[in-house]
C-alpha cells in the first residue's frame, strides 16, 4: 500500500495519505464501512446506482457539517437511481446523533472507524491522524470512477459545481 506526502495540507501543514491514488476510469474499489445501526455495508451493494462518495474528517467540524448539509440539500439531483454516501472515521453513534440533530435524511453516513477500508482503498486515510481527507468521488452505475476531487486544504470545502457538472455527464 502506497503513501503520498504533500498532496494535501491541514492549515498549511503537509500531510501523508495512505493508500493508492484513485483515478478517473478505473473500477471503484469495494470497501466495507459501518452504518448508523452498526451493520456492515459493502460498497458493491450499490452496484447499478450512481454514487457520490464524500469523505470528510469529522461531521462534528464546521466545514464537514456544511459540506454534508449541502449534499443533503442537493441529493435530488441524483434522482431515484443515485445515492450520496458521506464517510468519516466518526463512530456510528456520533454520525446518527449528528444526522438527527441536523435533519440529514437524504445522505447516508457510513463510519470507516473499524478497518479504514474506505480510507486505504481510496487513498484518503491521513497517516498519523487516522482521519479521512476531504474528497469527492463520483461512481457510475457500472462501478467506474467518473470524477475525483481531492481537496488540497482539508479545512476548505470541495468545489460543488464541479461535482454537479460531472454528474450531468452521467445522465
Amino acid at each position: 500500500m502506497g503513501e503520498r506526502t504533500g498532496i494535501i495540507t491541514m492549515k498549511g501543514n503537509a500531510l501523508t495519505l495512505v493508500g493508492d491514488e484513485i483515478r478517473v476510469g478505473q473500477k471503484a474499489p469495494d470497501f466495507v464501512a459501518v452504518d448508523n445501526n452498526l451493520s456492515p455495508v459493502k460498497f458493491s451493494s450499490y452496484q447499478g446506482k450512481i454514487c457520490i462518495l464524500s469523505s470528510v474528517p469529522s461531521l462534528d467540524t464546521p466545514v464537514c457539517a456544511t459540506e454534508t448539509r449541502k449534499f443533503n440539500e442537493e441529493a435530488s439531483r441524483l434522482g431515484p437511481d443515485g445515492v450520496i454516501l458521506t464517510l468519516s472515521m466518526d463512530l456510528p453513534f456520533a454520525q446518527k446523533r449528528w444526522c438527527g440533530a441536523e435533519g440529514i435524511t437524504k445522505v447516508q453516513t457510513l463510519s470507516d472507524h473499524r478497518d479504514a477500508s474506505f480510507g486505504t482503498s481510496y487513498g484518503v486515510l491521513i497517516k498519523g491522524l487516522r482521519l479521512l481527507a476531504r474528497a469527492v468521488f463520483l461512481v457510475d452505475r457500472k462501478g467506474t470512477v467518473q470524477y475525483v476531487q481531492l481537496v488540497k486544504e482539508v479545512t476548505h470545502e470541495p468545489n460543488y459545481q464541479e461535482v454537479w457538472d460531472a454528474l450531468k455527464g452521467l445522465r
